[in-house]
Order: C-alpha cells, then sequence, then structure tokens
C-alpha cells in the first residue's frame, strides 16, 4: 500500500471531531449500560450495548467520509462458529461486534479494568485472557471459548493477536482454529483493509472504502490446528482488498 499523503486540515478536523464525539457518548453510554445492562437478557444486553459501537459507525461514515463494502454476508448464520479475521485496527473490532451479535470476544483482560468502559464491556461476556501468559492464555481461550460456543456464542478472535500494517499479515496463532476443532464447530475467515482508512497509532482517520469479506463455513472435522489455521491464512491472502 501507498503512505498516506500528510492529512489535510479537514481530515484533521473531522478525525478531532470524530474522536471527541465518539469519546464523550461512550462514556455516557457506558454509564448507562452499567446501570441498566445487568438487568437485560442477553441478546437485549448486547443490543443495547452496542448501541453506542452502531452511533460509532454512523459517525464514522458521516464525519470522516468512510464507507463499508461487505461481501459474503450469506456466509454468517446464528449458528457457532469461530470467526478468525485479520487485525489492522480497533475499526474492525467495532464493526464485527455491529454485524455479528450476540458474540464473544477473545480479549486482553486489563480492557475491563477501564472504568465504565471496560465495566460495560465486561457485560457482553468475552474472554478473557492474560497476554503475558502464554500458555494460560491458550488454556483461557479453550475453556472459555467452549463455554461460548456451547452456550449458542459465536466466537470472534483476531490470530495475529497485535495490529499490523494495510497489505500485511502477521503471524496467525493456532488457539482459535484448536478451540474450533475440539469444540466441533466451523471456522469463518474475514479480510478486510480497515487500516487504509484507520492506520493503528494515530486518531487520524482518512476518507475512502473499506471492504471486508466473509468466507464460507470452513470444516475443521478430521483436521489439525495448524491445517486449519493456514486454510484460513490463505483464504485471507487470497481475498485480501486489492
Amino acid at each position: 500500500m501507498t503512505p498516506h499523503a500528510p492529512p489535510s486540515l479537514s481530515i484533521k478536523v473531522r478525525s478531532a471531531l470524530f474522536f471527541v464525539l465518539y469519546s464523550l457518548t461512550g462514556i455516557f453510554h457506558s454509564f448507562l449500560c452499567v446501570l441498566i445492562g445487568p438487568f437485560l437478557p442477553r441478546h437485549a444486553r448486547h443490543r443495547f450495548i452496542n448501541q453506542w459501537t452502531r452511533f460509532a459507525m454512523w459517525l464514522d461514515q458521516r464525519l470522516n467520509r468512510i464507507t463499508v463494502t461487505l461481501e459474503g454476508h450469506e456466509h454468517l448464520s446464528e449458528d457457532p462458529c469461530v470467526i478468525l479475521a485479520n487485525h489492522q485496527s480497533s475499526w474492525e473490532t467495532f464493526y464485527l461486534q455491529v454485524l455479528i451479535s450476540p458474540q464473544a470476544t477473545v480479549l486482553k483482560r486489563e480492557l475491563l479494568w477501564i472504568p465504565f468502559f471496560g465495566w460495560g464491556l465486561a457485560l457482553l461476556n468475552p474472554i478473557r485472557i492474560n497476554r503475558s501468559d502464554g500458555n494460560g492464555a491458550l488454556k483461557s481461550v479453550l475453556s472459555q471459548g467452549k463455554q461460548r460456543l456451547k452456550s449458542g456464542l459465536r466466537v470472534v478472535i483476531f490470530p495475529e493477536g497485535t495490529r499490523q500494517p494495510p497489505g500485511t499479515l502477521g503471524k496467525f496463532n493456532h488457539g482459535g482454529s484448536l478451540l474450533a476443532s475440539q469444540a466441533g464447530v466451523p471456522v469463518i475467515a474475514i479480510s478486510h483493509n480497515s487500516g487504509n482508512c484507520w492506520p493503528r497509532k494515530t486518531w487520524i482517520r482518512y476518507p475512502g472504502t473499506i471492504t471486508l469479506r466473509i468466507s464460507p463455513p470452513i470444516s475443521t472435522e478430521n483436521k489439525k490446528a495448524k491445517q486449519i489455521t493456514a486454510e484460513v491464512h490463505q483464504w485471507i491472502v487470497d481475498h485480501y482488498p486489492s
């Protein structure tokens, strides 16, 4: 990908306004989630908590002039599965919450300690891991992930672990594939180019189109985790938006 040109004054102003508005509304909504969320049933709780996420995506379109092209939506169903997506920015963590709900996301336990925002996030019953403990993190993904799948949730995992620059893929860990294999559920791969509009490590948001592609379910029957991971990795490479 060609590096972004220096942002114009208009892009800076729009990005700053987006950051301020979505942060302030996020604080307010998180406060409401802590008050109301515990008393709602699961589906209603996810819908209520994700109202702010929907607002953030709407605001992103209006202020930052970012549109989304979605391909393969028909491959998503309500059935439990493990969804593996490449990771470039915080955009996909927002968008996938709206696209796939209810869900259980694998995330760092430290995020749940953030006042109000983290407390609201905890109400979505994510899979909490300690990233500094490699073996312990894998055990958490497997044990908590199986519980979430058994309860009917779809599990979303970013196998690279950390955000990567647009057009590149980091090393995929096998935790999600192992979870799917042991639980006997299919895997769905997602390939996108969100980093073109939401670059990592900056608050600047660039106008453009984010393309997100969803694979057909990938069977995990009689496959080892490494084979599943390789299939997912290859699908993401083959279908990465040009």
